[in-house]
């Protein structure tokens, strides 16, 4: 199932790139990945150094902010705004506003969360929700904002280098082609709640929003007073071989490089690769990796035979797995 952006020619001369990472959205789609166990490889580390920043009062933002599907348009993350903005949105918030919202949003949830009951019974608790959110930035994202910059810049650089020598196309079909394909005059994404339907953005283009927790699925919004968007991962070339490689927790922590230091570059990325595309081929290996099938095979059998990775057959394929003597070593290494 996908989700389907219809373009026309005016559209994809409105498409543009935005100016920068949006702190208050990475925030939400990291309070999300705290909540669940995907991708280890890239956010383990990460999860790792953030649980023991968590305080009591954040709490609601767990209840409020739920790993999969939106939150209550009154706690809407995704704005291009500072957190001191937010905190003085969020309080300023009418308490008729945020109880409409609570309502609608719980209509379609299972059971009602605990944080809702609490604001249900005391509209006063919307202040100290808005000082929750700009408390879990400065412990969850602000720590590693001049990585964070430091890599979107670079990844802008990049996409404007598409921009300018290939056209808006070629921009759109490199975004992040394991989730956005593009087939002119649609892009198709694959988003994590495995939306269907089409959209028509009649004239309005796309804003394209750069994201590094948001490393996988897009997200996409159209707001009412604003243009329709969504992400895409920033992606890190000093960390790759022959292409840019999607941001990792190491990468934002700027974490040491005892990995390729112990495994050496190449093969550092080999095991990243087979752990990232479990089951994959060879080729699909030398692809990810951006290396020969022979180079491939040779490091992937290295890696085999230090118990790192392991091999299976499925009749004459051969597929790479990552072991968990493997994956103990990428987390502990922060890659």
């Amino acid at each position: 199932m996908t989700l389907r952006i219809h373009f026309t020619a005016e559209d994809l001369t409105r498409t543009r790139l935005a100016s920068g990472i949006r702190p208050l959205l990475e925030l939400d789609i990291g309070i999300r990945l705290l909540q669940e166990r995907s991708h280890p490889v890239r956010f383990d580390a990460w999860r790792r150094r953030a649980a023991p920043r968590l305080q009591p009062q954040l709490a609601p933002l767990f209840d409020l902010i739920p790993a999969l599907g939106p939150s209550a348009d009154f706690l809407d993350l995704s704005r291009p705004e500072s957190p001191d903005d937010f905190r003085e949105r969020l309080s300023s918030t009418p308490a008729r506003r945020v109880a409409e919202d609570l309502e609608l949003w719980v209509s379609g949830l299972p059971h009602v969360p605990r944080a809702v009951r609490q604001l249900r019974q005391d509209a006063a608790l919307v202040p100290h929700l808005a000082q929750a959110v700009h408390t879990a930035h400065e412990l969850l994202v602000a720590p590693y904002w001049p990585r964070i910059e430091q890599l979107a810049s670079g990844d802008r650089a990049l996409r404007l280098g598409q921009l300018a020598e290939h056209g808006v196309e070629r921009l759109l079909s490199e975004l992040n082609p394991r989730y956005i394909t593009w087939s002119s005059p649609v892009l198709h994404l694959t988003t994590a709640s495995n939306r269907d339907g089409d959209i028509h953005l009649a004239g309005r283009g796309l804003l394209l929003v750069p994201t590094v927790f948001g490393a996988h699925y897009p997200a996409y919004d159209h707001p009412d007073d604003g243009q329709p968007w969504i992400t895409f991962p920033v992606r890190d070339s000093a960390h790759a071989t022959t292409a840019p490689a999607v941001v990792t927790a190491g990468t934002l922590s700027n974490a040491p490089s005892s990995l390729r230091a112990l495994l050496g570059r190449t093969r550092a990325t080999v095991l990243w690769v087979i752990a990232e595309h479990t089951g994959c081929t060879t080729t699909q290996l030398a692809a990810h990796a951006g290396i020969s099938p022979a180079s491939a095979s040779e490091h992937a059998s290295v890696l085999r035979k230090a118990g790192l990775t392991s091999l299976t057959r499925d009749g004459k394929t051969a597929r790479h797995a990552i072991s968990p003597s493997g994956r103990i070593l990428l987390n502990s290494a922060g890659v």
